[in-house]
């Protein structure tokens, strides 16, 4: 591998890179950053002002557009992501993690780019994927996410930072939804669980349908079998995973991957999912968690939790999503590119 490669990540700007709570992609942008930058990699993170990286910080928005609502987003798109665009040719490669817009650019540069496509918002935008297809190169995050009309280079699977989650042998009693309040990642679904189990639901997410949350969770917060604990940071995202007695994922989309499975797992917390999506891939059935069909078949997993070994399931977490895995993922993906 050739180490005095330049390598340009273009994380999007709705938040922090790495982000303050929520963010999944500008999470992900930054924990493979990081990771570059572990291996030697010469790294030029393109994020907000603010964002943390040991790598170079290049930026042109000051500040993330959904901490600021004087931010116009669609114009700080644009000129976020042209601000690398005119100085593509100072890199090797440049790694997109922001959606299908900067493919638009693609033809325009000589540098080639890779694009992690971290799920179809709509199938519409696949348009734009498959017009860009065979100038370049497309990475998926699970196998489940793959468009039968595209071509990929790899599947690398989202890799979290060992170092922010600890290890908890002995859990508390508490049920965990963690992630987007939506009707989509089924939080009510989780409340039902939770209820029918006799067991304490501690809801932390970021509040994305406020009429989703007013009509069908509100309702039932009442801080004592229910509670809201908020939009949780890394600090109490590690508390709040490592002593929960299992983590409910009852989605019901085809999710693409879902990062609070994995650093649920890494914390050795078992996680019950419906078996959606990705799910299967990163889930072992009886054996690191459960996947199940619905509500029913949820609560009699939550009494077979007994039986999953926690020390087992944060060893296959370590060992399948850590940011030192997917670094040399993308690692062996660039090698490839620059070698043609």
């Amino acid at each position: 591998m050739n180490l005095n490669m330049k390598i340009a990540i273009l994380s999007p700007v709705a938040w922090r890179t790495p982000p303050r709570k929520y963010g999944p992609w500008e999470q992900v942008a930054s924990n493979i950053t990081e990771g570059l930058v572990e291996n030697g990699i010469d790294v030029t993170l393109f994020a907000t002002g603010d964002s943390i990286t040991k790598g170079k910080l290049e930026y042109i928005c000051e500040r993330p557009y959904s901490e600021d609502p004087g931010i116009d987003p669609k114009v700080w798109e644009c000129l976020h992501i042209s601000h690398l665009m005119e100085q593509a040719d100072k890199f090797d490669l440049i790694h997109n993690n922001f959606d299908f817009l900067p493919l638009t650019y693609s033809r325009l540069i000589k540098t080639p780019m890779v694009t992690t496509i971290h799920g179809f918002s709509s199938q519409k935008i696949l348009a734009v994927y498959k017009k860009y297809n065979s100038t370049n190169h497309y990475v998926s995050i699970s196998n489940s996410d793959r468009s039968p009309e595209l071509h990929y280079s790899a599947t690398i699977y989202n890799g979290i930072n060992t170092d922010e989650f600890t290890f908890q042998s002995e859990p508390k009693d508490y049920l965990l939804f963690f992630g987007r309040i939506h009707p989509e990642k089924g939080t009510y679904e989780s409340i039902q669980i939770a209820k029918q189990s006799g067991r304490q639901l501690i809801i932390s997410g970021l509040i994305q349908h406020q009429e989703y949350f007013e009509s069908r969770i509100k309702p039932y917060i009442n801080d004592d079998d229910i509670k809201y604990a908020g939009n949780s940071g890394p600090e109490e995202r590690d508390k709040l995973m490592g002593e929960a007695y299992a983590l409910l994922h009852p989605i019901s989309f085809e999710e693409p991957f879902g990062l609070s499975v994995a650093e649920s797992m890494l914390c050795g917390t078992p996680v019950i999912a419906f078996d959606k999506g990705s799910m299967p891939e990163l889930i072992i059935d009886g054996k690191t968690g459960f996947l199940v069909r619905n509500i029913d078949e949820a609560v009699r997993a939550v009494k077979n939790i007994k039986y999953v070994d926690r020390k087992y399931t944060s060893e296959y977490a370590a060992s399948k999503f850590s940011r030192q895995k997917m670094a040399e993922g993308y690692l062996e993906v660039y090698r490839q590119i620059l070698r043609t």
